[in-house]
């Protein structure tokens, strides 16, 4: 019989509770007994959406990071965080975000590290490797979550990161070698073994997600001699693997010493009968045969058609899973209650993509006659989108089909471009800005809401966001700042926000995804072809520009990002509908610069993340991305300056397509990295500016000005002075006014410093 289980669920809830009460706690609102009787409840209540399950996961739950859990699980805290006072959920506060729930400011720390877990936008805390590390198992938490799961399911199956994955995301601090603390590592695995034995835990799932990309022959040794020091332990081990194809890694993923394969079945499934072929019989094979990624339906009867003879093959040596963990979907489409009644029909999140497999095993076991009904459900809505009239625009696809070379071309060379704009902009050395967003106050949400809900006429609704961007604008003003921001308060998501502007898409209500700890965002649902039906976001920039004599910064999101941050149509490809998506923002940025906006941001803060995750298909990925910013970016003359921001992504190995796009300034996050990104730029001569970020936004914690000089003077040693901005890392929606302000007025008065040191550039 086959069997079904999941990979992970949502953390969130269906309404953000955790989010909320993570804030709660932070702000002293609630104490720890109360976030943590939330958090109970909510694994519970994730526990009954999954009851149908073979087997149910346990692990999966976590306050802020799996992977910081896994760190708190071996015992692997940085020094600095181990030696702080307070509890462990203290210590686990600041080691995410550099600080806990009413810590004074001696007991603040630098928080870890922040990237992003594989090809996805969640981000994950990077776990230290230096000469002090040290490995001790502490499963309080893990074991606390097993004797509740019990009392819910007889089937549990908790869920770890394998050692050779976890060394793998890790960071060496210093000269020591992330492959040298194996052995270490090693016996703290197989002391949790043995704890789990004890607790008669029959399956454990042990995630190593690095089989699908290119390893080398000591990754690859690591992996063979993990598993077969794990191999004695009497818990069965399902190794599991998701986000591609193993290629290269699929023999040794069949032949590594454990029970059991998970294989991602919608990214590889020409890699299925292979793995059948080479999985030693006594294996189980689970495949990841429901997207675990978008939230398209099934097509449950071509699934049928081809799981069924594998059925007859494997009989109860097949699992049913999603692709991978349900983390990256919202819980419950049934939670809609404002969309659009077709589209909804072709949708499917957390809980209905269970509800699949559920329809697949029933029918595998029992007959397609015992989900008759259901597949005809099925097959009703699948048809219905792939014959919807609102899904493709002949007019669109002409627009594509009419690009040239040379709207990917600027006027100038950069060199050029660069004397205009400093005449036109006239900026001091080391200019100062931001990124963007400023604080969206509990005003500026409640307004937002107001006129969603109909309680603000469109007049009111202007009227008081203009009202925010003057303040914000002010703020800059007072503070110093050479080149401004309107703040978006207009704005609920750097994506949504396009996404509800541009035709082919559509937005949830409640379509939540946790991005990193509370910050969620709703990826809005990219259906159609995508065409700009009218302006943007011309009228604010406009009114922001004109309160003030200095140069505010036209804002908009690149066509990469708004690609990979929405939930994308999966019946063309992606480059096609990066295309649309270019052609609708340069629409955009010529209609700013023909208002009289001189400084356009373009934010591709997702370009890193939909780099494919083995090298030899990264070319083809980076030709259509750089070229679609290019086409979105390159219509505007020389004195129009092009700005674009990437944050928590490594990027050194893609600095010569990032140089490609050609923007005339572009900043980057390297204040939790202590500018250890910017190393990348002694080997390579990047021919633009650039803004290293000295501001961690992540963490509630204030930079003095000594830290920002000294970040700034290590990225001189790699920059050329005249070619460095000064900006915070990320945007500022997520931090309080009274966090913003002592900040920016560090890093200006850091600015000045640092034009003083130079008096003859200056």
């Amino acid at each position: 019989m086959v069997q079904i289980h999941n990979l992970g669920f949502p953390r969130i809830g269906k309404q953000r509770e955790l989010k909320f009460e993570l804030e709660r706690f932070w702000s002293a609102q609630s104490s720890a007994e109360q976030l943590t009787l939330q958090a109970q409840q909510l694994a519970v209540q994730n526990w009954r959406y999954q009851s149908a399950c073979d087997w149910l996961p346990v692990g999966d739950f976590s306050l802020y990071d799996h992977v910081l859990d896994m760190s708190f699980l071996l015992g692997h805290l940085p020094k600095r965080v181990a030696k702080a006072p307070g509890s462990l959920l203290d210590k686990y506060f600041r080691l995410a975000r550099g600080r806990s729930a009413n810590d004074s400011h001696c007991q603040c720390v630098n928080a870890a590290e922040m990237t992003k877990w594989f090809d996805t936008n969640y981000h994950y805390i990077v776990p230290e490797i230096d000469n002090d590390t040290v490995f001790e198992l502490n499963p309080t938490q893990l074991l606390s979550q097993i004797a509740q799961a019990k009392q819910h399911h007889a089937n549990i199956k908790p869920v770890i990161i394998g050692p050779v994955t976890y060394l793998w995301l890790s960071k060496s601090k210093g000269k020591c070698s992330r492959l040298d603390y194996l052995a270490p590592l090693l016996d703290v695995y197989k002391q949790l073994l043995s704890v789990l034995e004890r607790e008669q835990v029959q399956w454990l799932q042990i995630d190593e997600p690095i089989l699908v990309t290119e390893l080398d022959s000591d990754w690859q040794q690591a992996l063979s001699t993990a598993y077969q020091a794990l191999s004695s332990s009497q818990v069965k081990l399902l190794l599991t693997t998701y986000f591609g194809r193993l290629q290269d890694n699929l023999p040794l993923a069949c032949q590594l010493p454990v029970d059991g394969l998970h294989l991602d079945a919608v990214s590889a499934e020409n890699e299925v009968a292979e793995v059948i072929s080479a999985l030693p019989k006594h294996k189980v094979l689970s495949l990841g045969v429901v997207n675990g990624r978008n939230i398209w339906k099934s097509d449950l009867s071509q699934l049928l058609n081809w799981l069924e003879p594998i059925a007859e093959q494997l009989g109860d040596k097949l699992w049913l899973a999603p692709s991978c963990s349900l983390l990256h979907v919202p819980v419950d489409v049934s939670s809609e209650q404002h969309m659009d009644p077709q589209i909804q029909q072709w949708l499917a999140f957390a809980v209905q993509k269970l509800d699949e497999l559920q329809v697949l095993k029933k029918a595998l076991n029992h007959g397609r006659a015992a989900v008759k009904q259901e597949l005809e459900n099925n097959a009703k809505a699948v048809d219905s989108r792939r014959c919807s009239k609102r899904v493709h625009s002949s007019e669109v696809k002409q627009a594509v089909a009419a690009i040239t070379t040379e709207m990917a071309k600027r006027q100038s060379p950069y060199a050029l471009r660069a004397k205009c704009q400093r005449e036109t902009l006239k900026l001091p050395l080391y200019p100062t800005t931001t990124i963007g967003s400023f604080p969206q106050t509990g005003q500026i949400r409640k307004t937002r809401l107001q006129f969603k809900k109909g309680e603000l006429d469109q007049q009111a609704y202007v009227q008081q966001m203009r009202s925010q961007i003057q303040h914000c604008v002010r703020e800059q003003e007072a503070l110093g700042l050479d080149v401004l921001v309107h703040g978006e308060a207009e704005r609920n998501d750097m994506v949504e926000y396009f996404g509800e502007q541009l035709e082919g898409y559509v937005i949830s209500q409640h379509g939540w995804v946790q991005s990193y700890g509370s910050r969620c965002v709703k990826p809005p649902i990219l259906f159609g072809d995508i065409s700009r039906p009218a302006p943007m976001t011309v009228d604010w920039i406009q009114y922001a520009q004109s309160l003030t004599d200095k140069p505010v910064k036209g804002m908009l999101t690149g066509p990469v990002t708004i690609l990979n941050w929405s939930f994308v149509r999966d019946d063309q490809p992606r480059r096609a509908t990066c295309y649309q998506l270019a052609l609708a923002i340069r629409d955009e940025v010529l209609a700013l610069e023909e208002a009289g906006v001189h400084i356009i941001q373009i934010d591709e803060a997702a370009l890193r993340e939909g780099l494919p995750l083995r090298r030899n298909e990264w070319a083809d990925y980076l030709d259509w991305a750089v070229e679609a910013f290019r086409i979105s970016a390159n219509g505007v003359q020389d004195q129009t300056q092009i700005h674009t921001h990437m944050c928590y992504s490594e990027f050194n190995d893609i600095i010569k397509a990032i140089a490609n796009m050609d923007a005339d300034v572009i900043t980057i996050e390297t204040s939790r990295s202590d500018m250890e990104l910017l190393d990348v730029f002694e080997q390579f001569s990047y021919p633009n500016e650039i803004g290293p970020g000295v501001y961690d936004i992540h963490s509630p914690n204030i930079p003095d000005t000594e830290q920002i000089i000294a970040l700034i003077k290590r990225a001189q040693k790699r920059i050329d002075p005249e070619k460095l901005w000064i900006n915070p890392d990320c945007g500022l929606k997520t931090r309080q006014w009274q966090e913003v302000i002592p900040a920016l007025r560090n890093m200006i008065k850091a600015a000045a410093v640092l034009r003083a040191e130079q008096p003859t550039v200056a």
